[in-house]
């Protein structure tokens, strides 16, 4: 049984794609659900991009079951609405919870 409270605000947004009309495209992110959700901080690391490292941290989100959140993939992004930061989304898991979907998410990458 879960005990944390959901007392984080995120939203998920998806990409948008439109014609810049010069050949390429312009690139935007549509919200399209925000939820109530428990952000649990699981590790941070460093990442070699580029030859470069750039530092990253992942959480675990639990957030309700519902229609929306469990069609929620790795194509969506998460934003802390509170605080303003986007996450990718690595796993989407609506299975193992009836009464929560729970997502990996990381910072500190491209996104």
């Amino acid at each position: 049984m879960t005990t944390g409270r959901l007392n984080e605000r995120v939203a998920f947004d998806i990409e948008d794609q439109t014609d810049d009309g010069y050949g390429g495209k312009n690139r935007s992110w549509q919200e399209t659900f925000q939820a109530a959700a428990e952000i649990i901080y699981e590790r941070g690391g460093e990442a070699t991009i580029a030859g470069g490292l750039t530092g990253t941290a992942s959480w675990k989100v639990r957030i309700r079951a519902h229609a929306a959140s469990r069609a929620v993939t790795t194509d969506h992004r998460m934003r802390d609405v509170r605080r303003g930061l986007a996450f990718n989304i690595r796993e989407v898991d609506a299975l193992s919870d009836r009464l929560y979907v729970w997502l990996k998410v990381d910072s500190g990458v491209a996104i």
